[in-house]
């Protein structure tokens, strides 16, 4: 099994950059800042707030996560896991309960926005919700990406 990829040109050298995971591991599955993307990407990951200024990003995820489905992690397990109480969830869940403009999933990323959105991809990963993983993953490449380029030619 090889467990480098290439990625760094010095010269006319490319060093390798550990992988952890077998070249044939399901990339849904690995972890998208690899030790690999930390080495060459100087930029800053992005946060949650980062993405509250993405309304249509926020609607497909509270489409994905609001819903409740017995055999589907949502928003309930992501926000257990990060630390809200039963008593918070069940008043959170009461609160937006039939509201079309309030969302559980909405105000669970609200209360998180300091995380980075890494770390909910790790959640992803935990509750194997390969959906929403995607989902953030393609922002984070190809969205996010192009905010800082758009915000520095406007400088």
């Amino acid at each position: 099994i090889r467990m480098f990829n290439k990625c760094i040109a010095v010269g006319n050298s490319i060093l390798p950059c550990p992988n952890p995971y077998p070249l044939d591991f399901p990339k849904e599955l690995q972890f998208l800042n690899n030790q690999c993307e930390k080495c060459c990407c100087s930029a800053p990951p992005p946060k949650i707030s980062d993405l509250m200024d993405d309304n249509d990003l926020l609607d497909l995820l509270r489409l994905k996560l609001d819903p409740n489905h017995c055999t589907v992690k949502n928003w309930k397990n992501f926000a257990s896991r990060w630390g809200m109480s039963y008593d918070e969830l069940t008043l959170l869940e009461h609160r937006t309960q039939g509201s079309m403009c309030h969302s559980p999933t909405k105000e669970f990323l609200l209360r998180n926005n300091h995380k980075t959105v890494t770390e909910l991809t790790e959640l992803c990963r935990v509750y194997q919700r390969i959906d929403v993983l995607r989902l953030l993953q393609r922002w984070m490449e190809n969205d996010w990406p192009s905010r800082d380029s758009v915000a520095f030619w406007s400088l």
